[in-house]
């Protein structure tokens, strides 16, 4: 692919330190794009900047809690100051509720109003954001990260979860409902398992020989870099992905009763 496929391109990666966000902005920021990343860690943000720097790109970072709409708006109102536009939104930022209190037996609701604060608002808030700018240039592609779970739904990862990912899905597809007009396009990706921090949420953490045969946060940016390249005229809807080893077909989860 040629280094400099998505020269002048913009992309704003929203839990860009780490795992599919960082990824992802990898493998723009080496086919040429300027690449923004934000996240809630500034910890975490230097260290994104720093494995982006070793893999011989560079990358900008703005901290930046997706649940706080005002600073959604600020972000990306000083993105589109600073670059005058904003071509690829990619939604990564997500969370889940930790150890064994995600099931309907053991959560509170606090624990809903967070998942739902940033899997769900948090994404309509930046994907509200870009919208305008991308409709003044007349063209722009949104990637959602939902999940497995945003088309089968499990009791591993819980109702909260399940159902924001799901409405991800629902919210992509309003978006080519209502834009497509203007040239703007929204992909929902929905990886199964992937070996990224968020596992450590997991009420059982998978073993390092399970996260082995899981899809790598790298397959991810190499999907979202697809997605990216692809011609304007082309609109990914959904794009499901998954380990080959999938444990959702062959068992093997362990999960604690709370």
């Amino acid at each position: 692919m040629p280094s400099g496929e998505l020269k002048g391109r913009v992309a704003w990666v929203t839990g860009g330190g780490s795992g599919i966000g960082l990824a992802g902005s990898i493998e723009m920021a080496k086919a040429g794009a300027q690449v923004v990343i934000s996240g809630r860690s500034a910890q975490t943000l230097k260290t994104g900047a720093a494995e982006a720097t070793a893999a011989g790109v560079s990358v900008e970072t703005v901290p930046l809690d997706v649940a706080d709409r005002n600073a959604v708006e600020r972000v990306a109102k000083d993105i589109v100051a600073r670059h005058q536009r904003i071509d690829i939104l990619v939604n990564s930022a997500g969370t889940n509720i930790a150890g064994g209190k995600r099931n309907f037996r053991t959560m509170s609701l606090d624990g809903w109003d967070e998942v739902v604060a940033i899997n769900l608002s948090g994404l309509f808030y930046c994907c509200f954001a870009v919208v305008p700018a991308m409709r003044a240039q007349k063209g722009g592609l949104i990637i959602n990260v939902s999940s497995w779970a945003g088309r089968y739904g499990t009791p591993l990862t819980g109702p909260a979860y399940n159902a924001t990912k799901r409405a991800v899905v629902a919210l992509s597809e309003s978006i080519n409902m209502e834009e497509c007009v203007h040239g703007i396009r929204a992909t929902s990706v929905l990886p199964g398992e992937v070996a990224t921090p968020i596992l450590e949420r997991r009420p059982v953490p998978p073993s390092q020989e399970e996260r082995e045969r899981m899809l790598q946060a790298e397959d991810l940016g190499a999907t979202i870099l697809y997605l990216a390249t692809l011609p304007a005229r082309a609109c990914v809807n959904e794009l499901i992905i998954s380990p080959t080893w999938n444990r959702f077909y062959v068992g093997g989860f362990e999960t604690k009763k709370g």
